[in-house]
């Protein structure tokens, strides 16, 4: 039968271009949740939300290659959409076969460091924190997802979408947010993301996008229209995942089997910063910032 299973991920990238991105993938053992489920526990590892609940501390030293020790502080209030986050999946509301959760701290402080054999890294800056519990098949929950997080000096710009498959009707599904320091500008599900530009990969033969087009849309809790944009070309990617090139054998016959699943992920990372343009009733703003975004295609 199939058993649950925990694994640690740290990835960091090398934005110079001279040398791989360091990527460590490692199976935790005697894994546990606390009473509340909010915080973590397995072999050499933890993540533990503090009394006052803004902020999780990240010690791992499953291995000696990669030691973390961060913690992330929010500085504005989390978001779920909707009653808790959570879409489901089926034909009966009550019965749902499927679901996922998506929860945000869209604007976080962190502090820490990440130690390697080479180098220690020291993290203090900015960060986004957040939760995905995926309670289906990759392949069944969605066909294709992009991911952004943009973070300027005032403002945090979050979006997280994806395309059911066609037994699914094609579905899109949207949640996202603006916030600054201690206040949620906007956050729900009026938001569109759209690649503007793409080139056919000729290894994966998915069309990788060169330009994306994101766009939120929402009113702040006293009703001021909210809009805000981020357009631009994406530049060379920061890194393209063959996921079925990483995922462990066992889930790979699993996923294999299943025709037309070919899942890669594209991340990108403009080294060209892109600008935020947000109008809030009458009053608009525009600031450049910094941008993680994914754009992932499985079927």
């Amino acid at each position: 039968g199939i058993h649950t299973t925990a694994q640690f991920n740290t990835k960091i990238y090398n934005l110079s271009g001279d040398g791989p991105h360091i990527w460590f993938s490692d199976p935790l053992s005697n894994y546990m949740f606390d009473e509340s489920m909010l915080s973590f526990a397995a072999d050499n590892i933890s993540l533990a939300l503090n009394e006052e609940g803004d902020a999780y501390t990240l010690k791992s030293a499953v291995n000696d290659d990669c030691l973390v020790n961060l913690t992330f502080t929010r500085t504005c209030p989390g978001f779920a959409i909707g009653k808790d986050g959570t879409t489901y999946f089926g034909t009966d509301p009550e019965n749902p076969w499927g679901s996922m959760r998506h929860a945000f701290w869209p604007r976080c402080t962190v502090e820490g460091t990440i130690t390697t054999k080479e180098k220690v890294y020291d993290l203090k800056g900015r960060a986004m924190f957040s939760q995905a519990l995926q309670g289906m098949k990759p392949h069944h929950a969605a066909a294709r997802w992009n991911f952004i997080n943009f973070q300027t000096p005032s403002f945090s710009a979050i979006m997280m979408e994806y395309t059911t498959p066609p037994s699914y009707g094609s579905t899109i599904v949207n949640v996202g947010g603006i916030v600054k320091d201690g206040e949620i500008i906007y956050a729900g599900t009026g938001n569109t993301a759209t690649h503007t530009g793409a080139s056919q990969d000729k290894e994966s033969d998915w069309p990788e996008p060169t330009a994306i087009k994101w766009e939120w849309n929402g009113k702040t809790k006293d009703q001021q229209e909210v809009v805000a944009e981020i357009n631009g070309p994406l530049g060379p990617r920061l890194d393209r995942i063959d996921v079925m090139a990483e995922v462990p054998g066992f889930i790979k016959t699993i996923a294999g089997s299943v025709a037309g699943t070919r899942p890669y992920i594209f991340q990108f990372s403009p080294q060209e910063k892109l600008t935020l343009k947000l109008k809030i009733g009458d009053t608009e703003y525009s600031e450049e910032g910094y941008m993680f975004s994914e754009a992932t295609f499985i079927s």
